[in-house]
Parts: structure tokens; C-alpha cells; sequence
């Protein structure tokens, strides 16, 4: 059985171990040392039923980064504001969604926080998650940013959605939005 050399043993010292502190922790790298975290990015996933399954909407972007693929509502949270605001915020300027529409059902936070790395910027991003539920038949109006809108039953998303962490969040949001779901009014956001 070959030997980590991490993990020391009768004839090794463990390799690059660094200073720990009392606790046996290494201390945290120095400004510019590893990569950034960010968390000024959110999602916000736009549903609505159809009779058999839910359906999600798509936006292509229309210009980088990204520029020709099909995503949720995204977009950076501005000085200031907090994430439920500028889920808000943005969802109003890039498909004309408002809070103040009848057709609005619900306001939720998703559970689970998205983390992804993106190699271009040397950052590690940890966005928060959003969902809005709409009634059957609204429809989006498009700003700038986007070409086209299209709905996706859930059912297909795997074939349509590009991330695996957009995959995790429709698997959450079916959970939140199912009849019986004792989540749903916890995560609801009240605006």
C-alpha cells in the first residue's frame, strides 16, 4: 500500500504543514494570496405551473460574459442594497417582473447558497438563490441584455440548463413549491 506522504508516518514529517495556531488551524493566506470570494452575484429563478409540471424561465444574454446562452435572471448586487432588494431590482429591469403585479404568487430564498469558481477572474463566487412564482400566462418584457425569453418544463431542465448548480437550485425550488412543502412559508420573503 503506497504511503500519502501528507499524512507523515514512522519515517516521514508531514509536508508543507505551514504555522497553525493554538487551535491547530493554519492562519488565513495573505491579501492576493488565493483566490477571491465574492458575494455581490444572485440568481433569481422565475417559475410558473403549467397543468402537468412547473416551468422555469430561460433569457439569452446577449452580450459576454455568456453572450448566446440561456440563463435565469442574474445580475450583482449594488452598493448598499441587500440580496432579496436586488433580486428585486433586477428581475424588474431585465423582464419587467414587479412585486407590485397580481400575477406575482410568491417571493422565496432558496436554502442553499450558490458557489462557483470563475477561472477568468480568480474568484470564487457564493450567490445567493431567489425564486419568483408567477401565474400562468405572464409573460416577460426583455431589456438590452437579453435576445430572446423561452419557458422550460422542470421536467427537461437537465437538457437545458447549463450548470450543475442551476440543476440543484430547480431540484430546491420543486421541493419548496410542492403541495405540502413545510419550507415554502419560512422561505417566503415578505416585500
Amino acid at each position: 500500500m503506497a504511503r500519502n506522504p501528507r499524512q507523515g508516518g514512522d519515517d516521514h514529517e508531514p509536508v508543507n504543514q505551514g504555522p497553525r495556531d493554538e487551535r491547530g488551524y493554519r492562519p488565513p493566506p495573505e491579501p492576493g494570496r488565493g483566490p477571491r470570494v465574492r458575494t455581490d452575484v444572485i440568481d433569481v429563478y422565475i417559475v410558473r405551473r403549467n397543468a402537468a409540471d412547473l416551468e422555469l424561465l430561460q433569457i439569452k444574454r446577449a452580450r459576454d460574459p455568456l453572450k448566446d446562452t440561456w440563463q435565469p435572471v442574474m445580475g450583482h448586487i449594488e452598493p448598499g442594497e441587500s440580496a432579496p432588494r436586488a433580486a428585486l431590482r433586477e428581475a424588474s429591469e431585465e423582464v419587467g417582473l414587479t412585486t407590485t403585479d397580481p400575477r406575482v404568487l410568491g417571493f422565496y430564498a432558496l436554502e442553499q447558497v450558490h458557489p462557483f469558481y470563475i477561472a477568468a477572474i480568480d474568484s470564487v463566487v457564493m450567490s445567493p438563490r431567489f425564486v419568483v412564482e408567477v401565474a400562468p400566462g405572464w409573460e416577460p418584457t426583455l431589456n438590452a441584455e437579453h435576445t430572446a425569453a423561452r419557458w422550460v418544463p422542470a421536467a427537461r431542465a437537465d437538457r437545458a440548463f447549463m450548470w450543475p448548480g442551476q440543476l440543484a437550485a430547480i431540484r430546491e425550488i420543486a421541493a419548496l413549491l410542492a403541495p405540502g412543502s413545510v419550507s415554502r412559508e419560512a422561505l417566503r420573503i415578505r416585500v
